[in-house]
């Protein structure tokens, strides 16, 4: 079928060049577009080219918006037509680039690099947003972006970064709250450049770190559902609270009894120990149990003077978590050692506002 549609569609092609019609142009792109979105599993490598020429052909004589349409349709096809999507990217319409920049396997490193040296912010940051990015293109894309691009690069889970990447985009966060945050969240920051940003960190960022989701992907595990134990969702605290209290006016609330809590998975006795300790609210300590916030509860657990074995045994064990990944941990240690006790503490006391607040718009549903 392809085969025979062809020739017939190229000297439809040659007539439209030669009378200039853009209108019949968009015609037959829609139509070499469907043609080719239809049978692109069939297609032989021959036939791929065939229709690359023809697009190719048609992209100089055709409107913005209709090519925007063929980027988005082609962004996401293993096998597109090379050589159009390579016309795409190098579009000087950024709303035509950004979809094959974002998303397209089809656009070279090499293109990619020339493209951010040469193009738009908006090209840019298209490109901040693909799957993955190594150390190479993002260093390419920090030496010429602004600062929409390193917050968009920070964000990227799938971005690597060479020491001297990271060294930059901390010095850009200096003015910039946001990129600080972003920062803060990921798992691969180098331990000495995490101690930096935790240092010029403002109060209300580190709070922020506290009920902030990480952007970063966890690597692939492979968890059975019957391991994950659930948590109930309400839990009564009362019994925990007197027996802590209890302890605590003892002077046997420290950190072996934590330990101890955590190792026999009784977490309404190691949150109200949080609570008690910190002189806290439960419900504000509560959400940091949360697997996405593994951040949060080191800081809790930095802020109540325990120690690191401790807060590994409570990270391990909670609830309705999966494990933790090796770099999580590697990660959460140089958190843990780069806090100072009064940041943490402060932070923790700050970051509990924040997290009540919350707490109360959700239960009002706002």
């Amino acid at each position: 079928m392809v085969a025979a549609v062809l020739p017939k569609l190229i000297t439809e092609l040659d007539v439209a060049v030669k009378v200039g019609s853009p209108e019949r142009g968009d015609q037959i792109l829609k139509q070499v577009t469907n043609l080719f979105l239809s049978n692109v599993d069939r297609l032989g490598e021959q036939q791929i080219n065939v229709l690359d020429d023809v697009l190719v052909r048609l992209i100089e004589r055709t409107a913005a918006e209709s090519l925007a349409q063929l980027s988005e349709a082609l962004s996401k096809v293993e096998l597109a037509p090379r050589e159009t999507v390579r016309k795409l990217a190098f579009h000087n319409d950024p709303l035509v680039a950004a979809p094959v920049l974002r998303n397209s396997n089809r656009v070279s490193e090499k293109d990619l690099v020339e493209i951010a040296r040469t193009l738009s912010q908006q090209h840019l940051l298209a490109i901040s947003e693909r799957g993955t990015l190594n150390e190479a293109l993002t260093d390419t894309l920090m030496r010429h972006g602004d600062i929409n691009v390193s917050n968009a690069l920070a964000h990227n889970s799938g971005a690597r970064f060479s020491e001297c990447g990271y060294a930059t985009l901390i010095g850009r966060a200096e003015r910039d709250e946001s990129l600080t945050e972003k920062l803060g969240l990921r798992l691969d920051i180098p331990a000495n450049l995490l101690r930096e940003l935790l240092a010029m960190a403002t109060d209300m960022v580190r709070a922020r770190f506290l009920t902030a989701p990480r952007p970063v992907a966890r690597e692939k595990r492979s968890v059975q559902a019957s391991a994950v134990k659930a948590r109930p969702s309400r839990i009564d605290y009362t019994q925990a609270l007197n027996q802590v209290v209890a302890l605590n006016r003892a002077g046997k609330l420290n950190d072996s009894t934590v330990n101890r809590f955590a190792v026999r998975e009784e977490y309404t006795n190691v949150l109200a120990a949080l609570s008690c300790i910190l002189e806290l609210r439960i419900e504000a300590i509560e959400p940091l149990i949360d697997s996405a916030r593994l951040y949060g509860l080191i800081v809790a657990c930095r802020a109540a003077r325990l120690s690191w074995s401790t807060t590994t045994m409570i990270v391990h064990n909670r609830p309705g978590c999966p494990p933790v990944t090796k770099r999580e941990l590697e990660q959460g240690r140089e958190v843990f050692d780069a806090l100072l006790l009064s940041i943490a503490q402060w932070t923790i006391r700050f970051g509990s506002d924040r997290i009540l607040a919350m707490n109360n718009d959700h239960a009002a549903g706002r």
